[in-house]
């Protein structure tokens, strides 16, 4: 899934220039059956796909392209999200929303539009955090081609979320938000729990923080609990899904709703030999770049047996369609 951390709004922190060794396995109490991994050799020719930006954007926009990905976003964002911002501004004279890693902003511009149906007329702050110069190059020219922004006054931060949090610290500012929505982002930072638990502490007394991950029902899942700790390891990601942050939301005590939301991908043409697009798709999966040409013959079998299981896919139609499912997680204040 995205560098199982690399989902599509995930990607821009490929562009912050950030040297990548790999991806860091951290899944949280994680069983590993013996009879399925294999320890990477020391000499082992494969590498993270964050080593090579080129090709992981071609892996990247190829997933998009073959996935429900953001179909389903939008989806919810239509149908389900009005719902969890009814209350957020009510009495307010101005509301203040955050994006924590905002991309290039096509989500936040879909949650600003029902922000604004929902209150007509009243002026909206959104500060966006997003590491990516580039990005919010790509954002800023976004906002530019879009219409009725007029009562939105944009803030941007160039930096990382851990870095935003130390920076309101050291300048002792703790400024309070509305809304706060972290969209496939959470796999690039060092410490979760406290990310999560920092981002929380900023709700304003209605408002909602809102995340959304890799589903804990998806193939992703399946895939890297039984596989992680053979493809190569990174220390710039990790991969977490929904039932991590459930975890972590149920031991310190706060409440929250999930809403699943069923995506797919096509990944008929990793089973074909030799077919440039299943193997950029297959680099997606395994966050491993060239996997196909450099993993070693048991551990490729392996994969590609386990990717036909129903843990991982459907057949249909001729078709073999990866579970991508994704999990969105209302925090209350």
């Amino acid at each position: 899934m995205w560098l199982m951390g690399c989902k599509p709004e995930a990607c821009h922190n490929l562009d912050v220039g950030m040297s990548s060794k790999g991806l860091k396995e951290k899944l949280q109490g994680a069983t590993f059956p013996s009879s399925t991994l294999l320890p990477p050799s020391m000499a082992s020719p494969m590498r993270s796909l964050c080593t090579d930006p080129a090709r992981y954007l071609q892996s990247f926009r190829l997933f998009l392209t073959n996935s429900t990905e953001h179909q389903c976003m939008h989806g919810f964002i239509q149908r389900q999200l009005p719902a969890v911002i009814a209350s957020i501004g009510n009495g307010k004279s101005t509301i203040n929303i955050l994006s924590v890693g905002g991309g290039a902003g096509e989500i936040d511009l879909l949650v600003l539009s029902k922000v604004q149906a929902r209150y007509p007329g009243v002026p909206i702050n959104n500060d966006v955090i997003e590491p990516s110069a580039d990005q919010i190059c790509k954002y800023k020219e976004r906002v530019a081609e879009t219409s009725n922004l007029e009562n939105v006054k944009f803030t941007w931060h160039v930096e990382t979320a851990y870095e935003y949090e130390s920076r309101m610290n050291a300048e002792k500012k703790s400024k309070k938000w509305d809304f706060i929505h972290m969209v496939q982002m959470l796999y690039y930072v060092k410490d979760v729990p406290a990310t999560i638990r920092y981002f929380h502490s900023l709700l304003e007394a209605q408002a909602k923080l809102l995340i959304i991950l890799v589903s804990e029902t998806s193939g992703w899942e399946n895939l890297w609990k039984k596989y992680g700790s053979s493809l190569p390891l990174d220390d710039l990601c990790s991969y977490v899904s929904s039932a991590d942050i459930k975890r972590i939301l149920d031991s310190a005590g706060l409440k929250y709703q999930v809403h699943e939301l069923p995506s797919s991908m096509d990944i008929t043409s990793c089973f074909v030999e030799g077919n440039k697009d299943g193997e950029l798709l297959l680099d997606f999966l395994t966050e491993t770049c060239e996997f196909s040409k450099t993993a070693p013959p048991e551990l490729k079998r392996q994969v590609m047996e386990e990717l036909r299981k129903p843990e991982c896919s459907e057949e249909r139609d001729g078709k073999v369609l990866f579970n991508n499912n994704l999990s969105v997680i209302v925090i209350e204040p």
